[in-house]
């Protein structure tokens, strides 16, 4: 039996708040079928209704009707084992005060807050969902993800075949604000000059020449990219070989505005040299800082 033969399943679940809606949207342009809080019991049903070439990706967690995670891992173990069901599972998480900012700004109200505050109602959530996020194939952090990321890492691990090339994703970074939680690879630019201290510069970003030429004439910088490019490289095909489709590779400075955003265009010109497939953000660059870069 050939992998087109196989039916193919998608579990997404999580914590509420998450963003499983927008993971199922965004499987949903990669030509799943997609069903949102599907009662357990129905899950066979609904995958031999499908057939070979028709995935399904479903939505299911603490909302559905007497969900049980165990149950839920323990049914899609017993799925795994047929040999005609290829079966994956993801659960999206947050931080606690992220979750809760998400459920303040949209008014919804938590599927387990009847009789709790919205606080308590995560803490029991992420108890409930504990055995779930352990069996997971892929556990995603969408803390610091818009939408849209969360769109592009869905499309670049579940939206071709395998012959695909990796793809890499560039990140620029303030460290006050954190590293990037889907960073496979960190590279701290703090040592290079800083144009925070210049006046005329300051209001300027990465984006822009002046800071560039600063940032370009320490004498550190070209030794530093050099080596970068040389370590990074050699690197690539490696990953693509153990399987990885997408690789996030995060460059950070203080506040993320100066010398990492510039870091982040100088190896963008790079890779475009290479022919690589890649894209890029300045994650920080809107935040204003709160103290000097």
């Amino acid at each position: 039996m050939t992998d087109s033969d196989n039916i193919h399943l998608l579990v997404v679940t999580g914590m509420s708040g998450a963003g499983k809606t927008s993971a199922l949207h965004a499987m949903e342009d990669l030509g799943f079928e997609t069903v949102d809080n599907l009662p357990a019991s129905l899950l066979e049903a609904a995958l031999r209704g499908g057939g070979p070439n028709r995935p399904l990706a479903v939505g299911m967690d603490v909302r559905t009707r007497n969900f049980n995670a165990d149950a839920l891992v323990a049914q899609l173990q017993d799925l795994r084992r047929q040999s005609t069901v290829v079966a994956t599972l993801i659960y999206l998480e947050s931080d606690d005060d992220v979750l809760m900012r998400r459920f303040t700004e949209t008014r919804r109200p938590h599927p387990l807050a009847s009789d709790l505050p919205v606080a308590g109602a995560i803490t029991l959530e992420r108890q409930l969902l504990s055995p779930v996020k352990s069996a997971a194939d892929l556990v995603l952090d969408t803390s610091t993800l818009t939408p849209g990321d969360l769109k592009r890492h869905l499309e670049k691990t579940y939206g071709g075949d395998d012959d695909r090339p990796m793809h890499i994703h560039l990140v620029s970074f303030g460290y006050r604000n954190g590293v990037p939680r889907d960073a496979d690879l960190v590279f701290d630019v703090r040592f290079l000059r800083n144009p925070h201290y210049v006046e005329d510069l300051r209001p300027q970003s990465g984006l822009d020449q002046a800071i560039g030429t600063y940032v370009s004439e320490d004498p550190s910088f070209e030794s530093f990219v050099a080596n970068l490019q040389a370590l990074v490289e050699p690197l690539l095909p490696r990953y693509r070989d153990e399987g990885k489709s997408y690789l996030t590779i995060a460059i950070g400075c203080t506040g993320g505005r100066h010398r990492s955003v510039f870091v982040v265009q100088h190896l963008s010109t790079w890779l475009d040299s290479l022919g690589i497939e890649f894209d890029f953000r300045h994650r920080d660059l809107n935040v204003q800082p709160s103290k000097p870069d």
